[in-house]
């Protein structure tokens, strides 16, 4: 595929403060994510500025970013009744332009001098359900399946707010996260196994997980 701009980077965002998790193996949560002014380095494992409390679930270099659009934000915010600023969904980036929950698996997108490689959909959980205030958020959430994408980084640099997003490379298999998040095409899962060789840990198992589902 040929590089063509598809979108814009609105927001970059990292943690405001971390939050009390009662309940949970980890009683802290780095969901509260705002946006920050100016050149913002990407690391391998993220954002400068940034971290993740719960290191057994979340984060590592599979899930170092995420990303939201904001059309699906906007969307949720009319449902709510509320503004959802950029960070409210726990996301790095805020991206207009891109439907980011369509991305392709194993995709890059170049933002800034950084490259990015899409490799999951983000699963919903408690915390986010705590943190959304909203009756039966966690469910609400997975059953429309914009769920945004997390990425690997595959160049380091610096991005800012007002970047252009460019795809550099697309995989013919066409495979993109909401089709891994829902899994109700066997076909695409058999797929995105044989063409997408680096999948991450997670993505691997939750293909499998799909395929042995319809199987049975």
């Amino acid at each position: 595929m040929s590089p063509a701009t598809i979108g814009r980077l609105d927001a970059v965002c990292v943690v405001y403060a971390d939050l009390p998790n009662i309940g949970r193996p980890v009683e802290t949560t780095a969901i509260d994510k705002r946006p920050v002014t100016g050149p913002v380095e990407v690391q391998p494992l993220g954002l400068a500025g940034d971290h993740v409390c719960d290191t057994k679930n979340h984060g590592g270099l599979d899930q170092a970013v995420y990303a939201y659009a904001e059309d699906d934000a906007q969307r949720w915010g009319t449902e709510l009744g509320r503004a959802l600023p950029a960070g409210w969904f726990g996301e790095n980036l805020r991206i207009s332009g891109l439907a980011v929950s369509d991305a392709v698996v194993g995709a890059h997108w170049r933002i800034g001098d950084v490259v990015l490689e899409v490799t999951a959909p983000r699963i919903p959980c408690a915390t986010f359900g705590r943190w959304s205030q909203e009756r039966q958020w966690v469910k609400r959430f997975a059953a429309r399946g914009d769920t945004g994408a997390y990425f690997r980084v595959v160049t380091t640099g610096s991005i800012t707010a007002g970047d252009e997003i460019v795809i550099d490379y697309t995989p013919a298999h066409g495979v993109t996260v909401r089709d891994l998040f829902d899994g109700t095409d066997p076909a695409r899962m058999e797929l995105l196994l044989a063409e997408q060789p680096d999948l991450s840990t997670d993505s691997f198992n939750r293909a499998k997980r799909h395929l042995e589902r319809h199987r049975a």
